[in-house]
């Protein structure tokens, strides 16, 4: 069985504002007050269109020390200009995993303030998570994510969320 996310993640209200700015956005309600915004390929053309420098690869556009340098494939430069001026008002994550059959890899990235403030962090296939957590839920934790002492079924931030809803991006956009 398969995962995989590539989405933006913060504050409902926060993400409500980032997503009434690109019309191809389609934020989804996760708990504890925060929203997604699923990374279609149609959302992130939009910070391609019409500005050559953000339709180059990634790390081009984002030479030092950046999300998207980090490995973010799917990430387009203008995004990152996006993220940083939409936290000034809250934090935002960038998320990302990709699993089958149980292994896999996670990365995840906080801007905060206008500037990338956490990560971006990555954990490599078969490398087992440190004891603060997967990205993904060091990310949320930065968000204000919490996992509820006594429910046992939660066991991270990242279930605490609900982001085990869907197993796919597209999926959370269909599920409307």
């Amino acid at each position: 069985m398969s995962y995989e996310l590539q989405a933006l993640i913060g504050p409902a209200e926060l993400v409500a504002v980032a997503a009434a700015e690109v019309p191809a956005a389609r934020p989804r309600l996760l708990a504890q007050g925060l929203a997604l915004i699923p990374a279609t390929p149609e959302f992130l053309a939009a910070f391609r269109v019409g500005d050559e420098a953000t339709a180059a690869p990634a790390a081009a556009v984002s030479p030092s020390g950046t999300a998207a340098s980090a490995g973010f494939d799917w990430f387009p430069g203008g995004l990152e200009r996006r993220l940083a001026a939409w936290s000034k008002a809250g934090p935002i994550a960038c998320v990302e995993a990709d699993y089958f059959g149980g292994t896999g890899t996670q990365r995840a990235a906080v801007w905060a303030d206008g500037r990338l403030d956490l990560g971006p962090i990555t954990s490599a296939e078969l490398e087992p998570f440190p004891p603060e957590g997967s990205p993904i839920s060091r990310a949320l934790r930065r968000l204000g994510a919490r996992v509820t002492e006594g429910d046992d079924a939660v066991r991270d931030e990242f279930d605490a969320v609900g982001l085990g809803a869907h197993r796919a991006t597209v999926s959370w956009v269909s599920a409307g």
